[in-house]
């Protein structure tokens, strides 16, 4: 049984499309977006519109942005001999947030999975080789800790490696506020490997 109208329907039906929200939330945001004032509703709809047209890929680290270069790799000040791989933006936002990270960003959008078929030619690292090929004397691989993160991190490293690049990986380890006896061994053994002198 309908209990909405079609275009209500219509418009719980696409909000229920985007990741997380399920179809409780797809109606409480449809309500929302329609008891907005007008021009606010037309205001969110044309930034959609706008940022779907005109958002691209960062022509030196592939990031999304809607200029050729994204505003890190513009900045001057940051240091260009110091390259950190991430798997997505949402990664490169992270490390921006921390306010400590003064290189510069390559997001290789996705990690290699053969289980769901995503080889080194489904992510950007083709981009990446070009790149390490000028004046580069870091790669700093931020991949996650996740089987697939570490299949990508190895596979780069063992890429560049030859070049003489200087090749890093992120410490990972437990968890601030986290207890010991809930971590997997894997995470403990990285945060014992990864320990520096206090």
């Amino acid at each position: 049984m309908e209990y909405y109208s079609s275009q209500i329907n219509r418009l719980v039906e696409e909000l229920s499309r985007l990741p997380g929200i399920g179809s409780k939330s797809a109606q409480r945001l449809a309500f929302h977006i329609l008891n907005m004032p007008k021009e606010n509703a037309q205001s969110l709809a044309g930034a959609i519109t706008e940022a779907r047209n005109n958002v691209r890929y960062c022509k030196e680290c592939c990031t999304l942005t809607d200029d050729d270069l994204c505003p890190v790799c513009k900045n001057g000040k940051r240091d260009h001999r110091t390259i950190m791989a991430v798997e997505n933006t949402r990664d490169l936002a992270a490390y921006e947030k921390t306010g400590k990270y003064e290189g510069v960003y390559h997001v290789l959008h996705g990690a290699i999975s053969p289980m769901l078929g995503i080889g080194p030619g489904d992510i950007r690292l083709k981009e990446l080789m070009v790149r390490l090929q000028k004046d580069v004397d870091e790669l700093i691989i931020a991949t996650n800790s996740s089987l697939e993160g570490e299949a990508t991190a190895m596979y780069i490293s063992k890429l560049v490696k030859p070049t003489g690049i200087k090749v890093t990986r992120i410490a990972s380890g437990v968890p601030v506020g986290g207890d010991l006896e809930y971590i997997d061994e894997v995470t403990l053994l990285r945060a014992l490997e990864g320990r520096r002198e206090l």
